[in-house]
């Protein structure tokens, strides 16, 4: 059975050092994906804009700076609040946006006790699951015989 942990809040979209904007966020960890974390922005459009990443990555980035390339986070203090700085980088272009700590901290806290650090793997039932993939299937009897079977390879002595 899966598991959803999500939560909803509101990052800032900082555009410059004085102006930002506020961005609705829905944050997602599922048991069937349990390395990852999904973040879903509602920016204004039809379409929201969907990232996934290393829950790892979050887990560390709640209290030292981590990433790189695409996606890096780190904590701050902007105004006396504690925020989570999260930098996304991709070839339509780049965000940096603002997460209030204490709402990510503690959704990020009831992750880690529906799936605790290290035992992610046990979520995905990886020995089922490849036990099923390699077990024979209807049909599998023709591929699996030997093909040599029945003849004679010794050489004809009338030849």
């Amino acid at each position: 059975m899966q598991t959803v942990v999500e939560r909803e809040l509101e990052m800032q979209l900082i555009l410059s050092p004085e102006r930002s904007i506020p961005v609705p966020v829905r944050l997602a960890y599922r048991t069937s994906d349990p390395y990852a974390v999904h973040v879903v922005f509602h920016v204004g459009s039809d379409t929201p804009v969907n990232w996934t990443f290393a829950r790892e990555l979050i887990v560390e980035g709640v209290f030292r700076p981590c990433g790189n390339g695409d996606v890096r986070i780190w904590p701050t203090k902007v105004g006396g609040r504690s925020v989570i700085c999260i930098a996304l980088s991709s070839p339509d272009g780049d965000a940096l946006l603002e997460a209030p700590s204490s709402p990510v901290a503690a959704w990020l806290e009831r992750t880690l006790r529906v799936v605790a650090p290290g035992t992610e793997h046990e979520q995905l039932s990886m020995d089922d699951q490849l036990s099923r993939l390699l077990a024979p299937a209807a049909g599998d009897e023709a591929w699996l015989r030997d093909p040599c079977a029945g003849k004679d390879d010794t050489p004809d002595a009338s030849a």
